[in-house]
């Protein structure tokens, strides 16, 4: 039994499929599939279902999963600890994240992880908050950056917070407000909505949110759901309707974007993004080393701007 197998079986059984196992390790198809292919023919036992339009664990495959995991980990660390981490700190990390930290936080942190320790290469999953939770919760990546707290099997760690805001066509009704400014709910209720999908962190945090004490925005007119702010941000410009979206994903570009941006008086409460991890996974030292990282950048930052 080689690691590089059971490499290959855990990123199949994760992604549950040869091609996205192929992609997050750097390797190609046909060698995932001759290392899975090996490694059955060494037990004697078929670990994954390859019929359907994804790969799935045999019941002999959930058993050695969890094993073989623990095995890469204790050799990772193994290797670690013989080793001067900082210059030979070596491998892969799977990150999964929601949209706002995957465009506004996760690049930046990326960039400053990679200049400490340039061999580490990243492999990084995009989609919505509950995906990300449930992806972590799966063993599907080691850390996640998601929008709110939705298992209590997951750890979660505050990185930064935002605010939820208000954008629409840069039409006359808006035009007499400048942006940034608070308005009144009453001006824009009414409107066509565009909103984000179920599994939204953003989505979660808006039908959550009261003004002045109500839930106004559970009953709004909805006419398109969308998982992508730069869209969102394309459909509000044509004057389609209105979008409650992360200030991070307007501020800076409101102007080029034919777009208005604004507070809403009565809703005060910031949101907080979360660095997140399996509580019964156990990290690899790429991952504990991530983790550290983020977790101080976040202590430092979060003082600064008064949040802790």
């Amino acid at each position: 039994m080689e690691f590089r197998q059971l490499e290959a079986f855990v990123n199949a059984a994760k992604y549950k499929s040869f091609s996205k196992a192929a992609d997050a390790t750097f390797l190609t198809q046909p060698t995932i599939s001759t290392h899975v292919s090996n490694l059955e023919n060494e037990l004697g036992v078929r670990l994954l279902n390859r019929s359907g339009r994804e790969i799935s664990l045999t019941p002999h495959g959930h058993e050695f999963y969890s094993f073989a995991v623990e095995l890469l980990n204790t050799r990772s660390r193994a290797v670690m600890s013989m080793k001067n981490l900082k210059e030979d700190l070596d491998g892969i990390l799977e990150i999964q994240t929601s949209s706002i930290p995957g465009y506004f936080y996760l690049p930046q942190v990326m960039e400053e992880f990679h200049e400490l320790f340039p061999r580490v290469r990243f492999y990084v999953e995009q989609s919505d908050s509950r995906l990300v939770n449930e992806n972590l919760m799966n063993q599907r990546g080691e850390l996640g950056f998601t929008g709110y707290k939705g298992n209590s099997g997951l750890c979660f760690e505050p990185v930064f917070y935002d605010e939820m805001v208000l954008i629409t066509p840069d039409t006359d009704v808006y035009r007499i407000y400048q942006n940034g400014e608070a308005i009144p709910v009453e001006l824009f209720i009414n409107e066509p909505f565009i909103m984000r999908e179920d599994g939204s962190g953003t989505r979660q945090e808006m039908e959550k949110a009261l003004v002045y004490g109500k839930p106004v925005f559970k009953n709004v007119d909805v006419i398109a759901r969308m998982s992508n702010p730069a869209a969102i941000k394309q459909v509000v410009s044509r004057g389609l309707g209105v979008s409650i979206v992360s200030e991070q994903v307007i501020k800076r570009t409101a102007e080029q974007d034919n777009i208005r941006y604004f507070r809403i008086r009565g809703l005060e409460k910031k949101r907080c993004f979360y660095l997140a991890h399996n509580k019964g996974a156990c990290l690899s030292p790429i991952a504990e080393h991530f983790l550290e990282f983020v977790r101080e950048k976040a202590s430092r930052e979060l003082h600064e701007d008064g949040q802790l």
